[in-house]
Order: C-alpha cells, then sequence, then structure tokens
C-alpha cells in the first residue's frame, strides 16, 4: 500500500507482491486466494451490524501500515482518535458503516485503496436496575450485543416476591433532560403473545409494587 505523498509509480500491489513471494495475511484474517479488486474494507469478530456506543473501546487496523494501529476509546464527543485523522465521530454507527467512514477519510487525503478493520476490544457498560418486589433487587449488566426485556430483567433479579404484582411496575428512564415514569402491566404483555417485547435502556430502573397497593 502506497502513501499518496510517496507515489512515483503505481504497481498493483497484488502483482507486486505475488512476484517476489512476500505476499501476507493481516492477522486476525483468513488469508485469501486473491482479494477481489474491490475488497477494500474488511470488518471481522464483532458484528457488522454492531452499532457503537459512547465507551467502546474500538481497535483500528490498516493493513501493512502499523503506524496507523489505534486502540481507542468513544468519548463523551462520539469520537476516537486516530493517527493522521484525529477525532474521527463514529458513534451510533454500525461497525460497517464507521469502518467506511475511516476508510473514506485515509483514502481521500492520504492513502491509496486502504485495507481498513475496526474492531470492538471492549464493549461499554450498560446496566439497568430492578428494585421492589424480587426476589434479588440490584443492577444488573445488559449483554453487550444484545437487548434485554422486561420481562427479563424481571427474571434476571430473581422474579417476584410473594407480595409482588405484574401488574404495577414502573419504568424510568432519563432521555435527554426529561424523566420519564413508564407504567407497565407485565401479566398482560406474558399473555398476549403478539405484543411487542418492552425493550429496556441502559440506565433504566425498573420498580416492582406490591399486590394490595
Amino acid at each position: 500500500m502506497k502513501r499518496k505523498r510517496n507515489i512515483l509509480m503505481l504497481i498493483p500491489l497484488n502483482c507486486m507482491l505475488a512476484a517476489v513471494g512476500l505476499a501476507q495475511t493481516p492477522e486476525g484474517a483468513s488469508p485469501p486466494s486473491r482479494a477481489p479488486s474491490d475488497s477494500r474494507v474488511v470488518t471481522t469478530i464483532t458484528s457488522p451490524q454492531y452499532v457503537l456506543r459512547q465507551g467502546d473501546v474500538v481497535q483500528v487496523k490498516v493493513y501493512q501500515e502499523d503506524d496507523l494501529t489505534s486502540v481507542s476509546r468513544i468519548g463523551k464527543d462520539g469520537a476516537i482518535t486516530m493517527p493522521l485523522l484525529g477525532s474521527v465521530n463514529v458513534v451510533s454507527n454500525t461497525l460497517e458503516k464507521a469502518t467506511t467512514i475511516v476508510h473514506d477519510l485515509l483514502a481521500r487525503d492520504y492513502l491509496v485503496t486502504p485495507q481498513v478493520t475496526l474492531n470492538v476490544n471492549e464493549f461499554a457498560k450498560r446496566r439497568f436496575t430492578v428494585l421492589g418486589q424480587v426476589q434479588r433487587p440490584g443492577t444488573y449488566d445488559m449483554p453487550a450485543d444484545d437487548a434485554v426485556s422486561l420481562l427479563q430483567a424481571i427474571a434476571t433479579a430473581g422474579g417476584y416476591t410473594r407480595i409482588g404484582s405484574d401488574r404495577k411496575i414502573t419504568v424510568q428512564r432519563t432521555v435527554g433532560t426529561e424523566n420519564q415514569r413508564i407504567k407497565k402491566d407485565a401479566e398482560a404483555m406474558a399473555r398476549d403473545k403478539d405484543t411487542k417485547p418492552f425493550e429496556i435502556l441502559p440506565n433504566d430502573v425498573i420498580v416492582v409494587g406490591e399486590k394490595w397497593l
């Protein structure tokens, strides 16, 4: 791979490597017999459709450009920090889209046909809290790459106590600067299989009330 500032003449990379017997495979990838001509954006390990979140630790690799390897946590501004590029906003993009963003920025000003790999080294901690009439009140971690429904959250906390009411559930949620209190009837939700599960968001607080209140 050539950097744009050093280009004297362009020789197809695959042909050059094949001629001297030095073709190598990026770390962590399966060696292809021949890379397609348009195969310039590569994602591995984490699902390409994973949506990046604030707090995720993202590793960026550029094939044959070791000095561009970076590992950084997505900050409050939604960005990672990379050599050459500096701050790159990736939050709320899929891993696949973020890879394309980095690829395009490098290709525009710095590299010819960069092969970019993005992966999540560490997922941001996402938690919810269950209080009130459950067996194990407390705060619980959410799966890194999966949703949690209201019924699953209550089950994680051990289910209802003897006096816990599955019809008197309140979800306390902060959206921006607004505090919401959402009333839910878990009995009705469990009974109606056609009802879309109510998804718990990070930092939600679920409060289970008592039967006779």
